[in-house]
């Protein structure tokens, strides 16, 4: 056999993930505050794309067919938006260019929501620029007004400790011991470390510290549930040597072991529910009060609510869309002018860039939109009846029924909220796994079983606690086939006593 070169002609499928598909990629998975963050980065950095500032908000009396998408779970031609499926990796394994439409004209100022156009609920329109808009008038706003006088805990403290504290090497270690105050008010981090960092003694850490543990509010400085206890009670003038042994076994507290706390202590059962009521008057976390600071709700990226015709009415938010547009007349404008090669490549990849941005934030807005109609279509029961009725659903089940791929439907499902009648969700409370029926009928919900658990158990008698083998048979006689373990599992999961436990605390009184 002869060796030598030659020349073969091969031909072969490969999945090529382009940086476009890659983009598209990324935005499906961000959440909307991720997706804000970079959106924004990439105004600051594309002069060709630029944050639509215009106030036309669609009028939702008008052509609701081109806002939102109707999910009717009794009918199967269900109106969902139009989606290219751009993230199906079957459409890359071909050999095919990126299924995106590589067309970079900016067509969206006005054919996404004009009539007749196919868009996700009124989403898509503000890409564009839609939005509702707040006026903030002299007579209706005052920004000073939403000022709060009340001080921070970290001011209240400061104050105290220029006060109380006269030598400026402590009042810095003070300072110190004040940033280590977790939210409950108690001390967290290692004062050695404070030691090493200021240049000083141990000993002298411990005494400024013993010194604010005296600052208001009691029990502030403390460094376990016992020594804020302790400090609380000796303010009040209640740490007896009673009460100190109490506070030494808070174990036996805590595990409603009466009998046991009464032999150590040496009192009747009246002197010990005394002292346990002394106990309970205290505040174990005495930072609480001065927690000010606003929770941030969840936004939801769907809104739900009940068609008068029936059915569910699903639209976006369009408040935690991005209102974003190409600039054509500035893009124009530029390239009339003379320019070197390097810069109307650079304007032409900016370009490109802009627009397959603003398209990948519409196919983004379309798959979302998609994947919530399904989950609510397949998810019917819950939202009539409540979690009983709450189905088992797979991945797999979406994205068979939207011909989509399951990795597609994960993205789109994470840190992704709808608001429904029954609260707020993330996509992803509606995948549970399934628990099979005894008899012949559909598999139950792992949540619809942790539901009726919890019904049982809260109803039970005092006198006849339910054991997991008892649940087990109750559970069985709803349809329910499980095992002793997954529901020994399924309770501790909600936080609920083992049945021993539960007829101490309901039989026992301390």
């Amino acid at each position: 056999m002869a060796i030598g070169p030659r020349l073969d002609l091969r031909q072969t499928q490969s999945l090529v993930m382009t940086p476009q598909l890659q983009q598209a990629i990324k935005l499906l998975q961000l959440s909307h505050i991720e997706l804000s963050n970079y959106v924004e980065s990439e105004l600051e950095t594309n002069p060709v794309l630029e944050r639509d500032e215009r106030d036309n908000e669609p009028d939702r009396d008008q052509s609701p067919e081109a806002l939102s998408d109707t999910a009717n779970p009794g009918d199967d031609s269900t109106a969902q938006p139009d989606s290219h499926e751009l993230l199906k990796p079957d459409h890359m394994a071909d050999g095919s260019e990126a299924p995106l439409d590589t067309d970079y004209q900016n067509n969206y100022d006005g054919d996404i929501a004009g009539p007749g156009a196919d868009a996700p609920g009124g989403s898509l329109n503000h890409l564009s620029g839609s939005g509702g808009t707040i006026n903030f008038g002299d007579d209706e706003y005052n920004l000073e007004a939403t000022v709060s006088d009340t001080p921070s805990l970290a001011e209240h403290l400061t104050e105290q400790l220029q006060m109380e504290v006269t030598d400026p090497g402590e009042r810095l270690i003070g300072l110190h011991l004040i940033d280590m105050l977790d939210e409950s008010g108690w001390l967290s981090g290692d004062l050695s470390e404070v030691a090493d960092r200021l240049g000083c003694g141990l000993e002298q850490v411990e005494a400024v510290l013993a010194r604010m543990q005296g600052f208001d509010p009691s029990g502030i400085f403390a460094r376990t549930l016992k020594e804020c206890l302790e400090i609380q009670l000796r303010d009040l003038g209640y740490l007896t040597p009673v009460m100190q042994k109490l506070l030494d076994n808070l174990n036996l507290l805590a595990a409603r072991d009466g009998k046991t706390l009464r032999k150590i202590l040496q009192v009747d059962e009246e002197h010990l529910g005394e002292l346990i009521a002394d106990i309970r008057a205290l505040n174990p976390k005495p930072a609480l009060s001065f927690d000010h600071s606003i929770a941030q709700p969840v936004v939801p990226d769907i809104l739900m609510r009940p068609d008068p015709e029936g059915g569910w009415h699903l639209e976006l938010n369009s408040d935690t869309l991005p209102k974003v547009l190409v600039n054509e007349h500035y893009f124009t404008k530029v390239t009339k002018n003379k320019l070197t090669k390097d810069e109307k490549e650079y304007l032409t990849e900016r370009y490109q860039t802009a627009n397959w941005l603003v398209k990948s934030l519409q196919q983004r807005a379309h798959t979302i939109l998609k994947v919530a109609s399904e989950i609510v279509r397949q998810q019917e029961g819950f939202f009539e009846y409540g979690i009983s009725k709450l189905r088992p659903l797979v991945l797999r089940d979406i994205a068979e029924a939207i011909e989509m791929h399951e990795s597609t439907v994960s993205r789109v499902t994470s840190n992704k909220y709808i608001s429904t009648p029954r609260g707020l969700y993330e996509l992803k409370f509606f995948f549970t796994s399934a628990i099979a029926s005894t008899g012949m009928g559909d598999a139950h919900s792992a949540e619809a079983v942790k539901d009726r658990i919890k019904r049982l158990i809260d109803d039970e008698d005092p006198k006849a606690i339910l054991s997991d083998d008892k649940l087990v048979d109750l559970l069985k006689a709803d349809g329910m086939d499980i095992a002793r373990r997954t529901v020994a599992k399924y309770r501790e999961s909600m936080k609920i006593a083992s049945s021993v436990q539960r007829r101490r605390q309901k039989n026992q009184t301390l």
